[in-house]
């Protein structure tokens, strides 16, 4: 199994990145604050108005390090990285299988078995880590909701089916989430999923993990030589990640939404680091983004047992041994996917 890298995140404003020798030095002013070793790295995420020399683009490139650019506040800008690896060979067969309406509703089907799945798990954790907790009732119910579009996708459909469970199940789960929230009520609630912008501080919150998620999951999928672009469940659109907006739907319980209902409920978040605009939008402040990123990297060093390969390794590489999985099915190396449900 691949070594788990690490990611180096830079948010601070005016920062310079450059190379020297094997190395990516992070100066502010002209002051250099950090020296990292490449061999380090598996990706670089930079925030805001943040500037990277061409010498060490280039390294990035030929070491496979990924160097992203976000937004101040985590909208995904762009990405660079150094030439497509793996073989043509799976990417024809990925696309070939995208192209293929009912192969695509198979793939598609076993993704949102593992989202609903994982959702059901949040909610049951919940309830029995908090056996008092208010709307205790309202949650089962939502559990009871989730088992049957489980028992609805034991049956092959068309991609539009299982489109139709996923949505039933999806807002079912986010009626219920705002009853998992349970502490700081008056600056954390969550009446529903809003985006593009995010209008409440829990919105935010989970826009923001969801971007670094989609980061590791393209980073994945490129490693072993699958196009992030095309997917089955998400259908072409130009500017989409489609097919690591698939995988991360099985991963954004496990990976996002805990981690969000943690850094609240346990207050590592506070209220007044997020910011509402004129416009309305939500943003978060640079001491609530530096929070969640500590968090999220010793998240991803904790360590779980695949329940597929049936080994241990860091949680930071479940979107590495899903892609791979994809990689091998394509490939027709298993007979089927074999999404993560997390146990």
């Amino acid at each position: 199994m691949k070594r788990l890298l690490n990611t180096l995140y830079v948010t601070s404003e005016g920062a310079y990145l450059a190379r020297e020798g094997e190395t990516v030095v992070v100066r502010v002013e002209h002051e250099t604050k950090l020296r990292v070793p490449i061999h380090t790295l598996g990706g670089i995420v930079c925030f805001g108005p943040v500037l990277c020399s061409p010498p060490l683009l280039g390294l990035c490139g030929e070491r496979n390090v990924t160097v992203s650019f976000l937004s101040q506040h985590g909208r995904f800008l762009a990405r660079v990285h150094g030439p497509v690896s793996g073989n043509v060979l799976l990417r024809r067969a990925q696309y070939r299988r995208a192209d293929d309406l009912q192969q695509s509703a198979e793939l598609a089907r076993a993704v949102v078995i593992a989202k609903i799945a994982n959702c059901r798990t949040v909610l049951l954790r919940v309830l029995r880590d908090q056996p008092e907790l208010p709307g205790a009732d309202a949650v089962d119910q939502v559990v009871r909701i989730l088992a049957r579009k489980l028992d609805d996708l034991r049956e092959p459909g068309d991609l539009e089916t299982v489109r139709g469970h996923e949505g039933i199940a999806a807002r079912a789960y986010f009626d219920a989430f705002d009853h998992l929230i349970v502490a700081q009520k008056e600056d954390f609630w969550f009446h529903g999923r809003n985006r593009r912008p995010p209008l409440d501080n829990m919105n935010a919150l989970l826009s923001f993990l969801y971007t670094l998620l989609v980061h590791d999951v393209s980073s994945a999928l490129e490693a072993v030589g699958l196009d992030p672009a095309v997917g089955y469940l998400h259908r072409d659109r130009p500017g989409r990640p489609g097919l690591a907006l698939d995988l991360m739907e099985e991963l954004r319980p496990f990976l996002a939404d805990r981690l969000a209902l943690s850094l609240v409920n346990r207050k590592q978040l506070q209220g007044d680091e997020f910011q509402k605009t004129e416009s309305g939008a939500v943003m978060m402040e640079d001491a609530a983004r530096k929070t969640v990123l500590v968090a999220y990297q010793k998240r991803k060093q904790e360590e779980i047992q695949h329940p597929f390969l049936g080994e241990k390794i860091a949680i930071g590489l479940v979107p590495h041994a899903q892609a791979l999985l994809l990689a091998r099915h394509l490939r027709g190396d298993l007979d089927g996917y074999p999404p993560f449900l997390w146990k």
